[in-house]
């Protein structure tokens, strides 16, 4: 029988913490995964054009902004108050992927802008995405080349310990591409459009080609060695991110090349890049589907066996819903209801998903079991 004293220490916050402080000394770049899943609802659920979503839709991207500065202040204190154990994160193998989180999570908020906040505000708002975008254009491209520099020279890794976490900072520059995509049409300058369109081609180029190669080693890795350990279950989603992004980012810009190549004198130009982006889509949806079966079917085993709950369930959810959202887009490419109502399949999981991730969350981080940083463990 519990006695009083251990129900009322129970019921604290951070009562499994040594201290309050270690929030801020354990906070590590995995939370950002939460504002990713949780933006990236937000978006899914408004593309659904239920009118009685929208509040719902508007108010999780509002809660997405909330976090994003919450975690934002949290991990600027652990710098600036833990400096020496912060920047034991560089030398990690796992935790340093995380980065790549931070951009993605800034890119979801500027998504929101567009869709919630034009109607909001009106087009006052543009002038701050099209900034903050830039921001995260350089964020993503730093995570897209300085950790894997840091993979090839300072990080100790192993095919048999590789799991799919290798693509988050890699990723991050095709989901600012896909970003791109959405906010040129609202540029009143037609070279500005053009600028944002071109460079999120490029974003688009610096990342997938290399997200496949991992892609690849990772289907290698699973084949000789078999699935990852139960605590990074999750994983298993996180190769559908690149590919539900890439095609929606072919989408996007697909839909502005015609109008904005035109603007600026290559028209016949845009119409090739609608028609290409349209294939690719298409083609990278296509695959999308063969790793979407896969991880369902590799949960479920998991399940079997038992999956600890950790941050990185935030997995299960980013990844599904950019490819709910390129399913969606797809639908209105082409007007084919299997789209449609497959689209509408796929935003009804993220949504249960995130209800038992967020739920899971809140209760760890309640009790402060989830303030865990691996590069300053057994000090």
């Amino acid at each position: 029988m519990t006695c009083p004293q251990t129900r009322a220490a129970s019921l604290r916050p951070f009562h499994q913490l040594a201290r309050p402080l270690e929030v801020i000394r354990q906070f590590t770049p995995n939370w950002f995964a939460a504002t990713m899943g949780t933006g990236v609802l937000a978006l899914a659920l408004r593309q659904l054009e239920i009118p009685a979503l929208h509040g719902a839709a508007e108010g999780l991207w509002w809660l997405t902004v909330g976090l994003f500065i919450l975690f934002c202040v949290l991990y600027g204190a652990r710098w600036l108050l833990f400096f020496d154990e912060a920047r034991r994160i560089f030398a990690h193998s796992t935790v340093s992927m995380f980065f790549g989180t931070i951009p993605m999570g800034l890119a979801t908020i500027l998504n929101g802008a567009l869709v919630f906040g034009l109607e909001r505000w009106g087009d006052g708002v543009v002038p701050w995405v099209e900034a903050l975008w830039w921001v995260d254009v350089a964020l993503a491209l730093l995570c897209g080349v300085a950790i894997p520099y840091l993979m090839f020279t300072r990080q100790e890794h192993s095919i048999d310990q590789m799991t799919a976490v290798w693509l988050l900072p890699v990723v991050a520059a095709e989901v600012a591409a896909a970003s791109g995509g959405l906010l040129a049409p609202h540029l009143a300058d037609v070279h500005a459009q053009f600028l944002v369109v071109v460079t999120s081609y490029v974003l688009w180029a610096v990342s997938l080609p290399v997200a496949f190669s991992i892609l690849t080693i990772l289907m290698l890795r699973m084949a000789l060695h078999k699935l990852p350990p139960a605590n990074m279950a999750a994983s298993s989603w996180l190769a559908l991110g690149p590919i539900g992004t890439g095609a929606l980012g072919m989408l996007l810009l697909g839909g502005d090349a015609p109008a904005v190549f035109a603007a600026n004198g290559l028209g016949n130009l845009g119409e090739v890049a609608r028609g290409l982006g349209l294939v690719a889509g298409m083609v990278l949806w296509g695959a999308g589907l063969w790793w979407l079966l896969t991880a369902v079917l590799i949960t479920l085993r998991y399940m079997r066996q038992g999956m600890p709950f950790n941050l990185g369930w935030w997995g299960f959810t980013f990844p599904l819903g950019v490819y709910s959202l390129a399913t969606l887009k797809l639908a209105a490419w082409l007007g084919l209801g299997f789209f449609t109502v497959f689209g509408q399949v796929l935003v009804v999981m993220l949504a249960l998903l995130w209800l038992v991730v967020a739920s899971r969350t809140l209760k760890g981080a309640w009790r402060g079991e989830l303030f865990t940083s691996p590069c300053i463990a057994n000090r």
